[in-house]
């Protein structure tokens, strides 16, 4: 595998505001261009923007993409809990209260029904957990439950979640044991596997997760964020190798056909081709005081330049949806030209 960086290329609603002149996205109002090549996109503005300039509040969460109905399923550490959108940017309605604090979600169709799958962190209960809901934030499944049976490690420092094509649920506790441990689809413990540490087949900070379906047989793809790379297992759990490196400490992952997204917290989104080597940096933001900068306020903002990449999703038509870590909230729609 090559894992080498290519050089740098070019329900009811109750909002927090903002302080005055603060709205993001003032300037500028044309749409920014980044990327490069088949991997270039335009920055939309004000997308997202919620009515009478109102905020989503904290975001340290993930964006998830249903590609039937079109929606776009962003997560919030406040009140709003998950907010969905058209993809215009036209706010529908926030779901799931209870599930407020997901720090990462995944996606996936099943019966032909939406489900959304979340690794909350923040619960306004203990312990944390990997909640299961439908389109519309009614709750169909929690882990912990009576079949999970005893978790090594506990459960702190919930990070990610996955779900594999059979149904089995990762997620990895990459705040806290640094552990995964895969479920079955009813929440019952199958395995744990992984460690926090120094050695190859350890991590520090496994953050994000993503089933990976690129190789033939599915694989996991893990974000090992202080290690700067992304690693795969097998769905047993056994270590495959490191896919790519020298990353800018990635916390999220989306693949769409050979390609990959991640989300950088240190300020970009790179995309990735079948054999982890970067075809594309967007949104490189050249001021590193704004570097996985939680406190970056909208009038420091500017559109197409990141501050603190945390979660993202592609859509079928390759478009990207990335979350910023930001105490106002923020999310970008970047439109694949």
């Amino acid at each position: 595998m090559r894992l080498l960086l290519l050089p740098l290329l070019i329900t009811p609603l109750a909002f927090a505001h903002p302080e005055p002149g603060t709205r993001p996205g003032n300037d500028p109002q044309a749409a920014v261009r980044t990327g490069n090549g088949a991997w270039s996109f335009e920055a939309v503005p004000h997308w997202g923007e919620l009515p009478d300039g109102k905020i989503i509040g904290p975001t340290h969460g993930g964006v998830v993409v249903d590609d039937q109905s079109g929606l776009i399923y962003v997560s919030t550490d406040s009140e709003l809990s998950v907010v969905v959108y058209e993809p215009d940017g036209k706010f529908v309605r926030t779901i799931a209260p209870e599930c407020r604090g997901f720090h990462a979600m995944a996606f996936r169709q099943e019966n032909g029904k939406p489900a959304i799958y979340g690794a909350q962190l923040n619960s306004n209960k203990p312990p944390l957990r990997v909640c299961k809901i439908d389109g519309d934030g009614k709750l169909l499944l929690e882990i912990p439950n009576a079949t999970t049976g005893e978790v090594p490690g506990g459960w702190g420092g919930l990070t990610g979640v996955a779900v594999a094509p059979d149904g089995s649920i990762f997620a990895s506790m990459g705040y806290g044991s640094n552990i995964v441990h895969k479920f079955d689809p009813n929440g019952k413990l199958i395995k744990s596997f992984g460690s926090k540490g120094k050695d190859e087949k350890q991590f520090d900070t496994s953050h994000g997760l993503a089933v990976d379906t690129r190789f033939g047989a599915p694989r996991l793809l893990v974000a090992d964020r202080e290690k700067r790379r992304l690693v795969h297992f097998d769905l047993d759990g056994n270590w495959i190798g490191v896919h790519a490196s020298n990353l800018r400490r990635p916390c999220a992952i989306s693949i769409l056909g050979d390609t990959v997204a991640i989300a950088e917290l240190e300020s970009r989104v790179t995309i990735l081709d079948k054999t982890g080597t970067p075809v594309a940096f967007l949104g490189d933001n050249p001021n590193k005081g704004q570097w996985a900068n939680f406190g970056v306020p909208p009038a420091d903002q500017r559109l197409g330049i990141f501050t603190a990449p945390h979660g993202l999703s592609f859509d079928k038509a390759g478009n990207l949806y990335v979350q910023d870590w930001n105490k106002t909230g923020r999310v970008t729609k970047l439109t694949k030209l």
